[in-house]
């Protein structure tokens, strides 16, 4: 593990303070306690049209405190770290503890299901960057976008961030863990006009290690290239085709899926895919796997935020779903154990059936491709799906034109089953990876 002398606080002053919390709870009267202690700090710089727009730096550092007194149970957090803000904090959850209503399916974790491995993921790679080497880059980034064609006459800038944490989560059972974490991000976003009017698009790249960032005249050409094919885009016909949704947005399809398994819509009955385990909801094609412990993975983790630990699994296999996404209290609500997954999933990974982009280009033949969603119109409970949206027409294979004004509508669990093709144009940046995904047939509603 690198080194965290960046911090203000040492992973031992993190866990002192934890082991702290812990004690002070037990003394104040709470059965069972759980604690988290965190610090980290941040720097972004922006340019716009070559100009430094904003330098913003933070440093943050927070005590959060939950208690059960039984099964009563309260929370409290502070941004304040002496001891007399870590006692106060203690006795405001116990207090809000003494008012709530007891329930049966909360409380610490199962003891078993607890991490004890605790491998180095190097999810930590410190970037000493300087403002006066941020503002460069940001520049060059810009630059590298304005270049594209004379036809991007503005910008809304270029951003290059890093941040860095570390943490310490504890609870009275015994288990005291943590790690520091990085992320660095570059971004750019320009606007281009024809006579038509005017576009906007941008592009960005994210890691853990600031080495794994695309460079910043990548980033910029890709802004600046994404937002010129955009210009004199048309509208279509309503009509059914095949959508083809671009890798940078197909990852919300796997959101939607991921959300309606989750504990909370399951126990609260307010999903379209309600007792699905074991049962076939999407195409054969469709095998999609959490892989927590991926080196540098932007949503690896060796425990989830109850101190479950997490591990490989498959969640859909042959298009039949093998697991949900459950923390202690979910699980416990709908009789079952932790799959690891308090505070969200970790590293999806959706399999590609083979195809590059120009492949599934060519598989489609003749309908739509997506790049753009707009507006937020799913329905979680019934898994109807209308969203506004832009991109490309496609015929026999090959792009033609922009498209705009559009809404592309369906049901998730027709769009889920009718996956024809998943694309090896896999883009990492976030809890999700996987290439573009084209739906075999949606309504695309326009004129």
């Amino acid at each position: 593990m690198k080194s965290t002398e960046r911090f203000n606080y040492s992973p031992d002053q993190l866990r002192e303070l934890a082991a702290d919390i812990l004690a002070q709870a037990k003394t104040q009267g709470a059965t069972a306690c759980e604690a988290e202690v965190s610090e980290g700090f941040g720097q972004s710089v922006t340019v716009r049209e070559g100009e430094v727009e904003t330098i913003e730096y933070n440093r943050d550092k927070g005590i959060g405190v939950t208690v059960y007194v039984g099964k009563k149970r309260g929370h409290a957090s502070t941004s304040d770290m002496t001891p007399q803000a870590v006692r106060d904090t203690v006795k405001a959850a116990l207090s809000i503890a003494s008012y709530t209503a007891s329930d049966d399916y909360s409380g610490l974790a199962d003891e078993d299901l607890l991490a004890r491995d605790f491998p180095d993921l190097e999810l930590y790679t410190p970037w000493d960057l300087s403002v006066d080497r941020a503002i460069e880059l940001a520049q060059a980034c810009e630059s590298a976008a304005l270049d594209v064609d004379e036809r991007i006459n503005n910008s809304e800038g270029a951003s290059v961030n890093t941040n860095e944490s570390h943490f310490i989560y504890a609870n009275s059972l015994g288990f005291m863990a943590g790690y520091p974490v990085s992320r660095h991000g570059i971004s750019c976003a320009v606007i281009a006009e024809s006579d038509n009017g005017m576009q906007r698009d941008y592009w960005y790249t994210t890691a853990r290690d600031w080495r794994d960032l695309d460079s910043e005249t990548k980033v910029g050409k890709l802004a600046g290239e994404r937002t010129v094919r955009r210009l004199d885009a048309r509208k279509l016909d309503t009509m059914e085709v095949p959508v083809l949704f671009e890798a940078a947005i197909a990852s919300g399809l796997i959101s939607h899926f991921v959300s309606a398994v989750s504990g909370g819509s399951l126990y609260r009955k307010s999903t379209f895919l309600p007792d699905s385990l074991g049962k076939e909801v999407f195409s054969p094609l469709i095998n999609l796997h959490e892989r927590p412990h991926l080196k540098k993975g932007l949503s690896s983790c060796m425990f989830d935020n109850d101190g479950v630990a997490t591990r490989d699994r498959d969640i859909v296999r042959n298009g039949v779903v093998q697991g949900y996404f459950l923390s202690t209290y979910s699980a416990r609500k709908l009789g079952m154990r932790s799959t690891g997954n308090a505070g969200g999933n970790h590293n999806l990974v959706l399999d590609s059936t083979g195809e590059d982009f120009a492949a599934l280009l060519k598989k489609m033949d003749r309908g739509l491709l997506v790049t753009e969603l707009l507006g937020h119109g799913v329905n979680a409970v019934t898994g109807d799906y209308s969203r506004g949206a832009a991109g490309f027409w496609v015929e026999n294979g090959i792009i033609q034109y922009p498209v705009e004004e559009i809404t592309i509508a369906g049901n998730l669990k027709d769009m889920f089953r009718n996956i024809v093709a998943i694309g090896t144009d896999v883009l990492v940046r976030g809890s999700k990876q996987c290439g573009s995904i084209l739906v075999e047939r949606m309504t695309v509603a326009g004129n």
